[in-house]
């Protein structure tokens, strides 16, 4: 089969497309799935530069996000049959294979079926984002109706989905974003209110919008400085989930204990990392969730661009420019 390989840590150019052997099932719990799709995220890239979290294991195939067929299952799956599509989050990351292949091997609880209101393409670029919006809201919470949600870069890939899960929830959402185009997005995707942070200064338009007092809780997609100011835009006893890692200093520190400040940082690839498998099966609950809302129409994925497989260096290029609407897709069939 064709499959992209990582053969070295480093740059898009050592990813390179290859003839690999088929898959076999690892397992009577396992399905084999022909990729239709990857879904691409930041943490592909990252992984790339590293050689994933198993260097000693390269060559790798990366992409944890799918989306395709079931071609054949284990004695002991029960869920899933031959001929259904199907969507997953699983591999990846240098321990099993990922989705940038033709095939690929998933254990049953990973696995979701996809909706038929949702294309393979639209199906392989939600997983990542769907859990990793979706953890961000829902482990602080609950949050009363009309409890303000800042979401940083509502138009990427995890804000576009958080905005319309903060919608569903009844929270007022606000959103920073850049240029008109991506306005019309965050707008079109339930964002209550919009911030240029080119234009404004996006504390000071927070609490303008939140009558002084802040927002209860901030996802931070963008981390750096975003993610430590963001301290001033929260209110007390508020909440900030984010996505990176920062050391902010004293005075940015000294704002969120004096506001009683919790922070949440999300690695929603953790219960893979540990094989906490009822960890991984409750992801997937989520997968299944947000294909409801995909199917009665309260969820949508945008997709930014969509390249083959031959071309997955400008793929990454692409995606390492963190300016996109919405997902980037490898179409693998």
């Amino acid at each position: 089969m064709k499959a992209v390989l990582l053969r070295r840590p480093g740059s898009r150019e050592e990813l390179a497309v290859s003839d690999v052997p088929e898959p076999r099932l690892p397992s009577p719990r396992h399905l084999l799935i022909r990729v239709h799709a990857a879904g691409l995220n930041p943490v592909d890239y990252k992984l790339r530069q590293i050689g994933t979290f198993y260097p000693e294991m390269l060559p790798a195939i990366l992409g944890c996000d799918g989306a395709g067929t079931v071609e054949a299952v284990g004695s002991s799956v029960t869920r899933f049959r031959p001929g259904d599509p199907v969507f997953f989050m699983n591999g990846g990351i240098g321990d099993e294979p990922g989705t940038y292949a033709e095939w690929t091997t998933v254990p049953e609880f990973s696995v979701a079926l996809k909706p038929p209101s949702l294309s393979m393409e639209e199906a392989a670029a939600l997983p990542i984002a769907l859990i990793t919006a979706w953890e961000s809201l829902d482990r602080p919470g609950p949050f009363p109706p009309g409890t303000p949600v800042l979401v940083h870069a509502g138009a990427g890939g995890v804000g576009h989905i958080a905005l319309q899960l903060a919608r569903n929830k009844g929270m007022t959402v606000i959103t920073t974003v850049r240029g008109p185009e991506k306005q019309i997005f965050a707008f079109g995707d339930g964002a209550h209110y919009v911030i240029d942070p080119d234009r404004s200064d996006f504390v000071e338009e927070t609490r303008r919008l939140t009558g002084g007092r802040g927002a209860g809780l901030v996802l931070d997609t963008i981390g750096g400085d975003v993610f430590c100011r963001s301290f001033e835009a929260t209110r007390l006893y508020g909440h900030i989930s984010t996505l990176l890692e920062k050391a902010c200093d004293g005075p940015a520190i000294a704002i969120a204990k004096r506001m009683n400040l919790s922070v949440h940082f999300v690695l929603i690839l953790s219960p893979t990392l540990l094989g906490i498998e009822s960890e991984r099966v409750r992801q997937t609950r989520i997968l299944e969730a947000g294909a409801h809302l995909c199917a009665t129409g309260g969820l949508r994925v945008r997709i930014a661009q969509t390249f083959p497989m031959k071309d997955i260096a400008d793929a990454h290029a692409a995606l390492e420019t963190g300016h996109t609407a919405g997902k980037i897709v490898l179409a693998i069939r």
